[in-house]
């Protein structure tokens, strides 16, 4: 007889997970709270949709916090792996400029979603829509729709706290708090970070990229680009230094981060440029010589003294290293992801909770982080599928 596997919520981590689950021994249902799955995925999809990113592994696996926790299970379900099964199911993929996977051309995310549900039901994946999770009862058995679910194995994939509008809303937090599983408050991650702008600046800036640059924040150096917002800045170039920004708010309320307005060059190749040009205009030479956007001069001219503006020396380490106070993140219903949910310490190496045998809880809703790009899809998905290589293991 075919043992029973219950999955709550259904999300990307939930699609691998039963993908890769084996129906020749499992009986296989999903428990989802909306009428229909899927819907952060979709919602992510309205900004570029990122499947996953085509860097080599041992540097993907990098881009992950805390360190190591996440090894073993992306290095057993890669990036190219991913690809394979999406290219498998019949979703062709393809490596923009970025080096971010996306969709082939014209695929668009609801066809990506609806192709996942087609081979999950082929499989013989049962979907229940409208079963929300509330709680245990005495024999941890969970109850959904007030009535206890008796199964095998649960696997809880609840999603974390942001972008409520999906149902992603962190609310089942409390019932594992309640139930001595320890817990982490949820916090903002791959959000806007805000600066207290000079009115003037913002009034004229505000809306303006500012391209090809590198942030540092502590020793972590994140390049590509922000968007000056009446909030603070936004972007890929701040996104991933989220962890360290985090530390520093927690620690002093204030964190600080330095833009390198042209990475690709020294700073004694800034300093000869401005010393060698043939304009006389400081303003003429950043923009002539240095090609700096009227944004950048104008941050700049706004924050430093006139005599640091038109020293050499003090503008050059400026351009390489201009500082900016962030004092806020912004809420966690804007944020793209968060941190925090499940405390890592509560489960096993294989996504089990340590006071629940049989009981796993997946993607989201654990205390990890990453940038946007890509990351965050890939490891829900590898999540998803270590945990069901290693509960196919268990019953052979």
């Amino acid at each position: 007889m075919k043992k029973q596997i219950a999955i709550i919520g259904g999300g990307p981590s939930t699609f691998l997970l039963a993908s890769f689950l084996d129906a020749e021994k499992f009986t296989i249902t999903i428990y989802e709270k909306n009428k229909t799955s899927g819907r952060k995925f979709l919602v992510a999809g309205k900004g570029g949709f990122n499947l996953t990113h085509s860097e080599p592994i041992d540097r993907l696996i990098k881009r992950y916090t805390p360190a190591g926790f996440l090894d073993e299970a992306l290095t057993s379900f890669t990036n190219s792996d991913f690809r394979n099964w999406l290219d498998h199911i019949g979703i062709s993929t393809y490596v923009g400029s970025s080096k971010r996977v996306y969709p082939k051309e014209g695929i668009k995310p609801i066809e990506v979603l609806n192709v996942m549900l087609k081979s999950l039901k082929e499989k013989g994946v049962v979907f229940k829509y409208g079963h929300t999770f509330s709680n245990w009862d005495a024999a941890n058995n969970p109850i959904i729709n007030d009535k206890a679910i008796q199964a095998d194995y649960t696997i809880f994939s609840l999603g974390g706290a942001s972008w409520k509008v999906t149902g992603s809303d962190g609310n089942w937090r409390d019932t594992f708090t309640n139930k001595g599983i320890k817990t982490k408050m949820f916090q903002a991650s791959n959000c806007g970070y805000q600066i207290d702008w000079e009115p003037d600046f913002i009034k004229k800036h505000e809306g303006t990229p500012l391209k090809n640059i590198a942030i540092t924040c502590n020793t972590t150096v994140q390049k590509g680009e922000a968007v000056i917002t009446t909030f603070g800045l936004e972007g890929n170039a701040i996104y991933g230094l989220s962890p360290q920004i985090r530390a520093q708010l927690d620690a002093q309320a204030k964190a600080t981060v330095c833009i390198d307005f042209k990475p690709s060059l020294s700073l004694e190749s800034i300093t000869s440029k401005i010393k060698s040009s043939g304009f006389k205009n400081t303003t003429q030479i950043l923009k002539k010589e240095l090609k700096l956007s009227s944004a950048q001069i104008d941050l700049f001219k706004t924050y430093l003294s006139k005599e640091s503006y038109l020293n050499t020396t003090s503008l050059a380490e400026h351009i390489k290293k201009f500082p900016l106070d962030i004092i806020n993140t912004a809420t966690i219903d804007e944020a793209i992801s968060t941190v925090g949910g499940i405390d890592l310490q509560a489960v096993t190496s294989h996504f089990e909770l340590k006071e629940m045998p049989t009981q796993f809880c997946i993607g989201e809703m654990l205390d990890w982080d990453a940038p946007t790009g890509g990351y965050l899809l890939q490891a829900s998905a590898s999540i998803g599928v270590f945990v069901a290589t290693y509960i196919n293991e268990k019953e052979d």
